[in-house]
């Protein structure tokens, strides 16, 4: 029976219907304009049957089709748009197309290991007069739904798959007559045949993705939008099986779309880029949201000559002048991943280049093999995925400790960034390899994001932002705030959580394994190590223990659904627990528990036994997605010993991930922490003025000087609040709550310089961001 979904003011609802239909493919044509803040073009999808109608439609289609029934009957009343094709917005495209002949496409020559030189495969489409029958036939029809927000959907059209040149061979096996319904048919068993080729014809199977997307329409298809979701029908289709397989969307972005933020960089200059909004990617296209669609994606971007287009993508991609003033730049992915961790950046950006010393670095470090080769066997056993060009089976990947990476950022901050960002790159990748193995990703950009970016990082396919906060004071905040970013590559990429809401699976695993790539990064001795990742445990300790006591329970659980985690509706679609919530985006616990829930395994199990069974479950569930439990039965099943001690599964789900607080079993007996500043009741200016100076604080990493900043506000330090306006204006990642403070005191000028630094900056800050300093100041 359909679950009903109501999802609370502050949940996400993913609408999805995956169940039915599942998104194997995303083509993507777009054009990026500066002046309107719109991204405009074309998206092709390519589909395989769900595995709930496959299951159901054992039973005949009279029982396939009453699944539908209800969910058609609550849109019956609903209107379909009669999509009208932008006839100027064809045409223009058109002319800065430099259209493919199917078939003629320069042969790609990169390898599977970062090593790609491959131009843009021009991507157009060509359109059908063809309307489809727009009479309504009812409750019948099967209604395809995607994750969409904040999108001018224009038109959705069929596509002809089978006018394409050279896809007989998709088709021996298959009889063509002048049935309309076996051409439909035919259609979509040649996307069950393109989407199912072996992974060894990647490079083919593109091509024809590529040669289809540029296939004519044979049919406009009815749809309507509401605030969270497209939904389009055809006339007389009844099933998911019969529906078309490969749909083509005509789309505009919007420019108060909440997936992409429209801003000026440091240098001054128009950029736009993906910014990890709470609605992940539906605002930038039509998509399938839940985790459960793993997808693979090209895209071609267009944009004036000047800007440089960055995206998850396993090529480098070169520009390809189509006419005067305009580039175009081609991506594309092989590994299925979510389409939320699909991310784009476009801007001034300029390539920060590897100096002498660096490329010397990366020499050596190059060939190191792991600490311990036993610890790779499973390499050798065949992976539990869904097929693709996977790099674990790959020997040359295998022994790659340094994948290829790049640096991007804003000109005046290139110096900073060889300075300090370029030289750690290689030690931080080398350290994550030894810990790890096999880098999941076969290449690595780092983009310094504009100073409106909410977070320290971000960590998306083959790229990663950083704040420009973790370029100041010294490599400390750099380098582990990179490890952590480095480590998502294996937690919260490779492995997916099979439930968003189980977020600590990402953030948990990747702050613990920032303390172990960093203290390797550094080639720190073991009591060096020691000693370093104690503080660093005790200074979270005090910071999740202030944010339990300051949050509501409910924000504390790390597994929110508890017992339903992981449950779909029939459909497919689900929701996200608090979501919406703009202050859970700023909260720590799900980092912070989960890290000591993983320091506290470790240390019931001993380190060197603990990371052994880190690198078996990526090796075993690399490519999927996963639970709690997943985790920890393998876990436990290697060390049956701990059993017996009472530390099961159960017990562990129980006081770490079901209930609200910090748990009484910690990982360690914490000392009371010492005393700090910020505790004393009083510091004259003198004081102050000597320990800026002493210590230089102005010019320390980002946490340093939030310190420093909250310290000038509660001892009301005139001369130190230039320093915080310019903490509020630079590190908007870290100064949302410095805005509270400075209205707690009720002090005349810190509420006037709150206010001052709100105006100034409002416009270009995060949305979430921006509604939380908006309740604390008015």
């Amino acid at each position: 029976m359909e679950t009903q979904l109501e999802p609370m003011k502050d949940d996400l609802p993913l609408m999805a219907n995956t169940s039915y239909m599942l998104v194997k493919h995303y083509v993507l044509d777009l054009d990026v304009d500066f002046r309107s803040k719109v991204i405009e073009g074309i998206i092709v999808l390519f589909f395989e049957t769900g595995s709930q109608y496959r299951k159901t439609s054992s039973t005949g289609k009279e029982g396939c089709r009453s699944q539908f029934d209800e969910a058609c009957k609550r849109r019956a009343s609903e209107p379909c748009h009669i999509p009208v094709p932008n006839l100027s917005a064809c045409s223009s495209k058109m002319e800065c197309n430099d259209f493919a002949v199917c078939g003629k496409h320069e042969e790609d020559t990169s390898d599977k290991n970062g090593n790609h030189s491959n131009e843009e495969q021009a991507s157009g489409m060509s359109s059908s007069k063809d309307c489809c029958d727009i009479e309504n036939h009812g409750n019948k029809d099967f209604l395809l739904v995607l994750d969409c927000c904040d999108l001018s959907v224009l038109k959705v059209e069929e596509i002809d798959v089978a006018a394409v040149a050279g896809i007989e061979e998709f088709v021996r096996s298959a009889k063509l007559t002048d049935s309309s319904k076996e051409l439909e048919n035919l259609r979509n068993q040649i996307v069950h045949e393109l989407v199912a080729l072996p992974a060894d014809r990647w490079k083919e199977q593109l091509r024809y993705f590529t040669c289809c997307s540029q296939a004519p329409g044979c049919g406009e298809l009815l749809f309507t939008t509401d605030t969270w979701s497209l939904e389009i029908r055809k006339s007389g289709i009844q099933t998911p099986a019969d529906f078309p397989h490969a749909i083509r969307i005509w789309y505009k972005t919007k420019p108060e779309g909440r997936s992409v933020t429209w801003t000026t960089d440091q240098s001054g200059r128009p950029c736009v880029y993906t910014v990890g909004s709470p609605i992940n990617n539906r605002a930038l296209f039509p998509c399938q949201e839940p985790p459960v669609a793993l997808s693979t994606w090209q895209a071609s971007v267009r944009a004036a000559a000047g800007f440089v287009v960055l995206m998850s993508g396993e090529n480098s991609a070169e520009p390809v002048q189509l006419r005067e003033g305009i580039l175009s730049w081609y991506y594309y992915v092989t590994m299925p991943m979510p389409a939320s961790t699909f991310t784009i950046a476009v801007g001034c950006w300029q390539e920060v280049k590897q100096q002498s010393f660096t490329a010397a670095i990366q020499s050596n470090i190059e060939f190191s093999l792991p600490s311990s080769q036993a610890d790779f066997r499973w390499h050798e056993e065949i992976c539990g995925h869904v097929e693709y060009p996977c790099r674990f089976q790959d020997s040359a990947a295998r022994l790659q400790a340094v994948i290829p990476y790049r640096v991007f950022a804003p000109w005046c901050l290139m110096e900073r960034c060889e300075e300090c960002l370029i030289q750690l790159i290689p030690r931080c990748l080398s350290a994550a390899y030894t810990t790890l193995g096999t880098h999941p990703f076969s290449r690595l950009d780092v983009l310094i994001v504009p100073s409106n970016f909410s977070s320290l990082g971000m960590a998306s396919p083959h790229i990663i932002f950083l704040s420009q906060s973790v370029l100041l004071g010294g490599s400390h905040l750099c380098g582990t705030r990179l490890c952590h970013e480095i480590a998502h590559a294996w937690f919260g990429l490779a492995i997916g959580a099979h439930d968003w809401t189980e977020e600590w699976i990402s953030e948990g695993f990747a702050t613990f394994l920032e303390d172990t790539f960093w203290a390797r990064a550094q080639q720190l001795s073991h009591g060096e190590v020691k000693g370093q990742q104690e503080l660093k445990a005790l200074l979270r300790w005090r910071r999740l223990r202030d944010e339990v006591q300051n949050s509501e329970e409910e924000l504390q659980v790390l597994r929110p659904k508890k017992e339903s985690t992981g449950e779909l509706s029939e459909s497919g679609a689900s929701v996200v627990k608090h979501g919406l919530k703009a202050e859970k985006i700023f909260m720590q616990v799900h980092y912070l528990k989960g890290y000591f829930l993983l320091r506290f395994l470790a240390r019931a199990i001993g380190e060197a036994s603990y990371l052994a069974s880190l690198r078996k479950f990526v090796h075993k569930f690399h490519g999927r997605l996963v639970l709690s439990q997943d985790f920890l039965c393998m876990l436990l099943e290697d060390i049956p010993e701990q059993q017996k001690s009472g530390l099961t599964v159960e017990s562990i789900i129980q006081n770490w991930l079901d209930t609200p607080g910090i748990p009484k079993l910690l990982p360690d007996q914490l000392v009371l922490l010492l005393e700090y500043l910020l505790e004393g009741k009083t510091l004259c200016p003198r004081v102050l003025q000597c320990l800026e100076k002493t210590y230089q604080l102005r010019e320390q990493d980002a946490e340093v000087r939030h310190r420093w900043c909250e310290l000038v506000v509660k001892h009301k330090y005139v001369s130190g609040y230039g320093d915080v306006e310019k903490f509020l204006r630079e590190d908007q990642a870290m100064g949302v709550y410095l805005y509270g403070e400075l209205m707690l005191n009720e002090d005349v000028k810190q509420q006037e310089l709150a206010h001052k630094c709100f105006a100034a900056a409002q416009e270009h800050m995060d949305t979430s961001a921006a509604k939380v300093v908006a309740e604390m100041l008015f």
